[in-house]
């Protein structure tokens, strides 16, 4: 029942920006964390960054995308955002959302979002 939908990936050229969201949706009762992954072709999935829910914490991130990726959440804790600017090749992949929820009835899993392609070329 409960599922993550992420939105916003495309085709940029290289140094270009793109906004992606991720939003959570059904019986969710908290949430205790949500990230990113990518899985570029060939490549292993790999963690980019992450936020617990709360308020009070900060972001971390992959060193390959520091400085250049910006995670971020509005009110509703559900729905993320990864803010990445000046993209490169290197950033092709499909990305997806993660969460560490617990749902209404009570049970804690994680949850995978379908992914979003990002595809960086000229």
């Amino acid at each position: 029942q409960v599922q993550l939908v992420e939105s916003g990936g495309g085709l940029v050229q290289p140094g270009g920006s793109l906004r992606l969201s991720c939003q959570a949706s059904g019986p969710i009762c908290s949430v205790y964390t949500m990230a990113w992954y990518r899985q570029a072709p060939g490549h292993q999935r790999e963690w980019v960054t992450s936020i617990p829910s709360g308020g009070s914490g900060w972001p971390t991130y992959a060193d390959s995308v520091k400085g250049r990726f910006t995670m971020s959440r509005i009110d509703d804790e559900n729905t993320v955002f990864l803010t990445m600017s000046s993209l490169t090749p290197d950033d092709t992949a499909v990305y997806y959302c993660h969460s560490y929820l617990k749902v209404l009835q009570g049970a804690t899993s994680e949850y995978w979002g379908q992914g979003t392609q990002v595809t960086v070329s000229s």
